[in-house]
């Protein structure tokens, strides 16, 4: 199992970000709570990793901190959730907020989140109720070096559109939520982030 990926950020194209790590280039497929704290194209990181193996594929996730692996790991385990409907709950809450949710037995709040019905919502919180105890305390990403120079991206609005696709957004409903951004609002995360706080509204 790779525990973590330390290297220089490479290319970022939401969900997906590229790590060189020693002349190696890793894809690694990370939830918007992760993107959210990325450094610029150039600069080192480091994620802590979860390998998903398939018959047809090798699936490495990454996150920003112990603590969105641990809910990744623990999600994942539950009947009817699998990788991607995990890394849509961890880009459409934070874990604190998930915990609150489970909690408060917030189904409503949850069902927000693509992929996720009333029925799974509500196994979601039976039987995650249990397993918040276990998630381990996080650590935050451990940034070196300065920012680079990246090659001719394509615009924020671009990247936000295939990324919320990407999350199980349908097209139409993206196109609405990023109709909804404020115009000030320039970069690709922080028109994610606005995107899903409408959605969840």
């Amino acid at each position: 199992m790779i525990g973590f990926l330390r290297g220089r950020l490479a290319a970022k194209h939401p969900p997906v970000l590229l790590l060189d790590v020693g002349g190696v280039g890793y894809e690694i497929e990370a939830p918007m709570s992760t993107f959210y704290g990325l450094p610029a194209v150039g600069a080192d990181v480091m994620l802590h990793t979860h390998l998903v193996v398939r018959e047809d594929a090798h699936i490495l996730f990454g996150f920003g901190t112990e603590r969105e692996r641990s809910l990744f790991r623990e999600l994942i385990k539950i009947s009817g959730v699998g990788p991607r409907i995990a890394l849509g709950i961890l880009s459409g809450a934070s874990v604190d907020e998930f915990h609150r949710c489970v909690e408060a037995q917030d189904a409503a709040s949850l069902t927000r989140i693509p992929g996720i019905g009333r029925k799974t919502a509500e196994r979601l919180i039976i039987e995650m109720r249990d397993r918040l105890q276990v998630l381990a305390t996080g650590h935050s990403f451990e940034i070196r070096g300065q920012a680079g120079t990246g090659a001719l991206a394509p615009s924020p609005q671009a990247e936000a559109f295939s990324a919320l696709v990407a999350l199980g957004y349908k097209p139409p409903e993206v196109t609405r939520l990023l109709q909804k951004a404020d115009p000030s609002v320039t970069t690709t995360e922080e028109l994610i982030r606005h995107a899903l706080r409408a959605a969840s509204s």
